[in-house]
């Protein structure tokens, strides 16, 4: 038996990505062994899941899986440009920040970005960059890409993501939306993901399940076939056609077929908001001081700025990152797997750190 080598009991609070894999996605994987199937996603489980995205995008969508969330925004993405098209994003943008160059480097894509100050576009933002067509010296600007939930932990709402496909679309470009944490925003606005996708006009969705509970896997979804080009020799080119596809598709069977991306989604939201709940009551009651919290809490994250001194304490019991440091932030996420005892073990920590004193209180 294969020796365990980290303490399956720790938690932290810098990443989703932190947690394992939910049991009922280790279950589908095992499930999906055994005997052969045809490779590179001629497999049985990968023509189900057509089926499955279908009950939750619409009939005729087209699901291609990947093996991560960067080569689904850099194969997506390339195959809604040609080689002189740009794309307009906030300057937070995951595309932008966390993927080290992969959409320029490697797709070949100009970013065009915009400081957004909740991570979120608004047809006048995107207008910063939506110029220049037919000028030969500038990128192309043809596709817009908007994050949900926003890498700011906000959300958009229906009818935000619509005004901005409606925009986008009136002049001429496309819609992405990388859906890392999409789960996450579907639980927060209760409400289908068809809703704020397919019948909002996005056109190619950037799926995510690695943050809700897979082990890895995500997909490109199309939503809207002509606005999309190329992706079955895309996928091979960015090297993110998997020969065993049957055990990414088996994955996102398990996560959507019923309720799991849902239930996982939820938990984690909820979890973030007896964090902030809890902390929130603390600054109220003068029990600490020092804490503010820097953006809404609408989905899994909660951005708080407090002393450097204090944060760098805390993170040697409880992994968290530093959003930006010169202002202090940081962020804390939530997870499938967060307990409420996890929560609780690290609001007491917070406390312990940022206490005021009986003295400083008289």
């Amino acid at each position: 038996m294969t020796e365990t080598l980290h303490d399956p009991s720790s938690r932290g609070f810098a990443s989703d990505n932190y947690a394992g894999v939910h049991p009922e996605v280790l279950e589908a994987i095992a499930s999906a062994n055994g005997g052969h199937q045809v490779s590179y996603g001629a497999d049985v489980y990968t023509a189900h899941l057509q089926d499955v995205f279908a009950t939750h995008f619409g009939a005729g969508v087209e699901v291609f899986p990947v093996f991560n969330g960067t080569g689904a925004n850099v194969t997506a993405l390339q195959s809604m440009l040609p080689r002189w098209g740009a794309v307009i994003s906030a300057s937070t943008a995951h595309i932008n920040v966390d993927e080290g160059g992969a959409p320029e480097r490697v797709g070949g894509i100009k970013l065009l970005t915009v400081p957004s100050p909740d991570g979120k576009l608004t047809p006048e933002l995107i207008d910063l960059e939506a110029w220049g067509w037919g000028d030969e010296h500038r990128a192309q600007p043809l596709v817009v890409s908007i994050t949900q939930s926003t890498e700011l932990g906000t959300l958009y709402s229906v009818e935000e993501v619509r005004a901005i496909a409606d925009h986008a679309h009136a002049r001429g470009m496309k819609l992405h939306m990388d859906g890392a944490r999409i789960a996450n925003a579907a639980a927060s606005l209760g409400v289908p993901m068809k809703d704020f996708t397919t019948d909002a006009g996005v056109d190619v969705l950037s799926f995510g399940g690695t943050k809700n509970g897979l082990l890895f896997g995500e997909a490109v979804v199309v939503l809207n076939p002509a606005a999309s080009d190329g992706l079955v020799f895309l996928r091979k080119l960015n090297m993110q056609l998997a020969s065993k596809l049957r055990f990414v598709s088996a994955q996102l069977i398990a996560l959507l077929e019923g309720d799991l991306w849902l239930r996982s989604a939820q938990h984690a939201n909820q979890m973030a908001a007896r964090l902030r709940g809890s902390l929130e009551q603390l600054v109220s009651t003068g029990a600490i001081s020092g804490l503010g919290f820097s953006q809404p809490t609408q989905a899994n994250a909660v951005f708080a700025v407090l002393p450097a001194d204090a944060a760098n304490r805390l993170r040697e019991r409880f992994h968290f990152y530093d959003w930006d440091a010169t202002k202090q932030e940081v962020r804390w996420m939530c997870a499938f797997d967060t307990t409420e005892a996890d929560v609780d073990a690290f609001v007491d920590g917070i406390r312990a750190e940022l206490a005021v004193r009986v003295e400083e209180r008289a």
